[in-house]
């Protein structure tokens, strides 16, 4: 950018010397020195702002000097990421799941007090709508490893559809379920910033969480700007009185906008490194060919294998490998986070919850395998796959939301 103004600035000193020297006297090279040093400290300190004001602004989010230039590029590729991502979604690999929505909750009691609003309810898609080579594929792929990284509800007639019925606002409180997987599954005992992978976990898994938050602030903003009435039963209206309380550094989640950047990272990295099996989903034709153009662009994106973003999962990487023999734990509780979400008694939030914990332990096991090394991504699923890239639309929309409001 500073050679781009630079030159810009040189040529307009030109101009400028070539109409002035028909009126005044021939300058010196003196002059010239003088001119350029003056263009040249000009362009520094318009550099030096812009830096200043790219460093103060991240730092807004992060005190994590190794985050920090990862946050920065995915904040300028982010928009190109949404033009990517978001034309996927159309296509029925990446937006049709089969969910068991009427699972029962197996980690707390509950009283059956289920959100019967309009807002928390889907219904499965009518069968023409589910292309039948996608059937015959997630049939084909319903095994899975007893200790492996998930388990996911088996493929049945019922499929449903996030874009037609897509995350927001429905004004169901999932705390409860929210503080048992922070004190449960979270791993206990480990600080922040520990050089441990179960600091790493618990991160990705408060990224998530951090996600959910935009959904529902972004939900409210979009429900005051439709002139939509709110219920009596939801107490939450105001979008920067949330935004404030749960993502900004000085609300009750002081880490939540760094934990959505640190689990961004992760998915990013995970599509990048599942690239050759994507392609040949696309070659062999479980992607329809419109949507296999669209992701072979998104990723050719280099912000997916940026060196800045690839931070995260190396010390992920760097971490696991230390005590590899314990990586079991984590593979337990991944599964033990897609089976809490049968708790929330929210259809719509089921749905969408299930989704984005198949997809983050899906980047968990690309990253790591069963030794930290990294597992094999020939070896991911259908809707594996369709989770991890429907989760980074998600966190790509979340992203966005936070930049326009903080």
């Amino acid at each position: 950018m500073a050679s781009s103004l630079f030159s810009l600035l040189s040529v307009a000193a030109c101009i400028v010397v070539v109409c002035t020297a028909f009126s005044v006297p021939k300058l010196n090279n003196n002059h010239y020195r003088g001119l350029e040093n003056t263009i040249q400290r000009r362009v520094n300190s318009f550099v030096s702002t812009t830096t200043s004001r790219r460093s103060s602004f991240t730092s807004s989010i992060s005190s994590n000097e190794d985050l920090l230039p990862g946050i920065s590029v995915i904040d300028d590729a982010n928009d190109v990421i949404i033009d990517k991502i978001e034309k996927l979604q159309e296509s029925s690999y990446f937006r049709l799941f089969c969910v068991d929505i009427l699972a029962s909750c197996e980690y707390m009691p509950q009283e059956l007090f289920e959100c019967y609003a309009e807002t928390c309810e889907v219904y499965p898609v009518d069968d023409d709508a589910v292309p039948e080579t996608l059937r015959g594929v997630d049939f084909l792929e319903h095994e899975f490893e007893l200790d492996g990284w998930a388990r996911w509800d088996m493929p049945s007639n019922d499929y449903y559809d996030l874009e037609e019925f897509p995350d927001g606002y429905t004004g169901y409180n999932g705390s409860e379920v929210w503080e048992f997987i922070h004190e449960k599954i979270c791993f206990n005992g480990y600080d922040y910033n520990d050089d441990h992978w179960k600091a790493d976990f618990n991160k990705a898994i408060s990224g998530i969480h951090s996600l959910i938050s935009v959904q529902v602030t972004s939900g409210i903003q979009e429900k005051i700007e439709t002139g939509e009435e709110f219920t009596d039963e939801e107490v939450w209206r105001d979008p920067k009185v949330e935004f404030d309380r749960r993502l900004s550094k000085g609300g009750e989640q002081p880490m939540a906008m760094e934990n959505l950047y640190f689990t961004y990272m992760l998915f990013l990295s995970a599509a990048a490194k599942a690239k050759d099996k994507l392609l040949a989903d696309c070659q062999s034709g479980k992607i329809d060919e419109d949507s296999a153009a669209i992701l072979k662009g998104f990723l050719s994106l280099p912000v997916l294998s940026d060196p800045a973003v690839e931070v995260v999962p190396k010390k992920l990487h760097e971490h696991a490998v230390e005590s590899k023999n314990n990586l079991w734990e984590a593979r337990m509780r991944t599964r033990d986070l897609l089976r809490i979400v049968n708790c929330v008694q929210c259809n719509k939030c089921r749905l969408h919850g299930k989704v984005a914990m198949l997809g983050m332990s899906t980047a968990l096991q690309i990253h790591l395998g069963r030794s930290g090394e990294g597992g094999d991504p020939n070896r991911i699923h259908r809707v594996e796959l369709a989770a991890l890239l429907s989760t980074i639309y998600k966190l790509s929309k979340a992203v966005d939301y936070c930049k326009r409001s903080r």
